[in-house]
């Protein structure tokens, strides 16, 4: 049953956000912190809005991706246990979403990114406390 209310809100987020959601089922990876050239970003709780910090980290990442023509990018949602599953992938569905929208404000063509949502389904950090669910509120920026 958990099953069929997953894919339900899965095909909302895609609708309502033009978000490619997808599960750990469908062979997703688990990045860890420094995976890659670009950097994540964290939100705070049960928010999709950029801070500073994020806003920074994206213009960085924007320069790499400008420094290496040809490259793709990927946004991927995630978000802490806390809240329902469907609740937790759309939420993570606007978080990639406010970062790829930041790469496009930034001269990212929209052809270069995609984006997707884990919401609570891919943990950084398994613990259950402040310090992971922290970890694990963030947009990673995968390179494909």
């Amino acid at each position: 049953m958990r099953g069929l209310k997953v894919l339900a809100v899965s095909v909302v987020a895609v609708l309502a956000t033009g978000c490619h959601c997808r599960t750990v089922g469908d062979g997703g990876n688990i990045p860890t912190p420094g995976d890659g050239p670009l950097k994540d970003i964290h939100f705070a709780f049960d928010s999709s809005k950029l801070d500073a910090e994020a806003k920074s980290t994206i213009a960085a990442n924007a320069d790499w991706l400008k420094a290496n023509p040809g490259k793709k990018v990927q946004v991927e949602g995630h978000c802490d246990e806390r809240g329902t599953a469907e609740y937790n992938m759309i939420l993570g569905a606007h978080r990639a979403k406010a970062g790829a929208e930041q790469l496009k404000t930034l001269g990212i063509a929209a052809s270069d990114i995609s984006t997707v949502s884990y919401g609570e389904e891919l943990p950084l950090d398994p613990a259950h406390n402040e310090a992971a669910w922290a970890k694990n509120r963030r947009d990673h920026f995968k390179v494909d």
